[in-house]
């Protein structure tokens, strides 16, 4: 008899954190970066519904064309799929758009920044986040629901959460194999910056099993798996329920985007 997964959550999912700004009438608003090729954006955006933001679709040419700037927003999230149709390296023509100077230098003055998938492949591309992300050692794309254990609590975006939590959510991508020098993985590991990783199966061949990372202020995080397709429940991954049967449970994500909302709040 299989089970399914049983997880452990150092959050409530059932709090909500949005009530402070929900019953003020106002939510902050997060950018969702878009450009040719991505996909998951709306589901980008109803998970930071959920958490309580207004979620706003924000293409780079916005940027660049001055109808969106970043002051207007208190957090950005790059999102998955296939920026530029991964031509070169998987997320290296979407680093050197113009306005990823201007996203660069936000993110050092503490803007928070979250890249899933192609966008985490984006903010290594960029320098924002260390490390690579290159080929699935097995040479195929993949994609299966994941086991997380959260290794790092203290980042913007892991703060609903306690360092040891486990997590599922969805997977799917077939360059997420992180990668970095000997060196740089003893300090990342060192410095406490592997925020993810995976538990029980290793998809794609990363490094000591990374499946996430942070810059050194923790406002800057990239993952390869997919919280934004664990946020409501009913849909995503099976976990065990308290009724000891398999559900779609699908919320163990979310507290990737309430975390950062509880920071806002202090």
């Amino acid at each position: 008899h299989n089970g399914g997964l049983v997880l452990t959550m150092g959050f409530d999912p059932e709090e909500n954190l949005a009530a402070p700004f929900i019953n003020t009438g106002v939510r902050p608003k997060v950018a969702i970066l878009r450009e040719q090729g991505v996909n998951s954006q709306n589901e980008m955006a109803s998970a930071f519904l959920q958490a309580g933001f207004d979620a706003v679709d924000v293409h780079m040419t916005d940027l660049l064309e001055g109808r969106a700037k970043l002051a207007d927003f208190v957090g950005l999230a790059a999102c998955g799929g296939f920026s530029y149709g991964d031509y070169l390296r998987c997320g290296a023509i979407a680093a050197t758009a113009p306005v990823m100077s201007e996203i660069v230098r936000e993110a050092g003055r503490g803007l928070p920044v979250l890249g899933i998938c192609n966008g985490f492949q984006v903010l290594c591309e960029s320098h924002l986040l260390p490390g690579a992300l290159i080929r699935n050692d097995h040479q195929k794309f993949l994609c299966r629901d994941q086991v997380l254990r959260i290794e790092n609590a203290d980042t913007a975006w892991t703060r609903a959460y306690s360092a040891g939590d486990t997590i599922t959510v969805p997977l799917k991508n077939g360059e997420g194999n992180f990668q970095a020098s000997p060196a740089e993985l003893e300090r990342l590991e060192g410095e406490g910056r592997v925020v993810f990783r995976y538990v029980d199966f290793n998809p794609n061949g990363s490094a000591n099993d990374i499946a996430g990372v942070t810059n050194d202020a923790g406002n800057v995080v990239g993952l390869m798996p997919h919280p934004e397709h664990a946020t409501e429940a009913g849909f995503g991954p099976l976990s065990l329920g308290p009724d000891g049967a398999s559900h779609h449970g699908g919320t163990d994500g979310l507290g990737i985007f309430r975390s950062v909302l509880a920071s806002l709040v202090g």
